[in-house]
């Protein structure tokens, strides 16, 4: 974009063009190709302002899609882990389950005593399951805090980058109205000098610089 911009610029001043030729013959004014130079270089600030915005803004937009997405990959992961550990804890606690019943159906061939052992080895199972249980409770509701606060982080980041970006068009901006205010007061002195009161126009100093530059690129070099 850069090459594009400089050979803009070497096209602007390179050659003479059908306003230079008619300013040339007014006396008593500046050097037209001067004026012509100027007027194309306050043209083309124009536009490289413009690109400068569009940039700024894709740059934004690219940057909370990414913010996002990173967002909804960690909660995926940290939903999908939750409910391995719930599952993993469910497991255990059937397993204790049936273990216990097995136990319970031997204790009652066996006596009284192998009952007592049976009801022992249920109570140690259940409270392990239940240990499990809390402990994957809380492992999910650790990696949901964690998942939460690198959301929040990345939104943050997001909203810093987007308020930076937001300075940078607002300076593009202000530059853009500061160049087309020094150009329209540039084209309204010419004008005078030349013995025309009414100011140029947006659309007039586009066609102008338009046709300059044409005349430019069809100059012989």
């Amino acid at each position: 974009m850069a090459d594009s911009r400089k050979g803009r610029v070497k096209g602007l001043f390179g050659g003479p063009s059908p306003d230079n030729e008619l300013m040339a013959e007014a006396p008593g004014l500046p050097d037209p190709q001067t004026q012509h130079q100027a007027l194309q270089v306050l043209v083309l600030a124009q536009r490289t302002a413009d690109e400068h915005v569009a940039s700024a803004r894709h740059q934004a937009d690219k940057i909370r899609a990414d913010a996002r997405g990173a967002a909804e990959q960690i909660a995926r992961e940290a939903q999908a882990h939750a409910e391995g550990a719930r599952r993993e804890a469910g497991k255990t606690l059937s397993d204790a389950r049936a273990a216990a019943e097995q136990i319970a159906r031997d204790a009652r061939a066996h006596a009284e005593g192998a009952r007592r052992d049976a009801e022992k080895f249920l109570s140690d199972a259940r409270a392990r399951a239940e240990e499990l249980a809390k402990s994957a409770q809380a492992k999910a509701d650790g990696l949901q805090r964690e998942a939460q606060q690198r959301y929040e982080d990345v939104v943050g980041s997001l909203a810093a980058k987007r308020a930076a970006l937001q300075q940078q068009i607002e300076a593009l901006q202000q530059f853009d109205r500061d160049y087309r205010a020094r150009l329209r007061t540039f084209m309204h002195s010419q004008l005078q000098a030349l013995g025309v009161d009414e100011p140029p126009s947006n659309a007039d100093i586009q066609q102008s610089g338009f046709v300059a530059a044409a005349g430019a690129a069809a100059a012989p070099e």
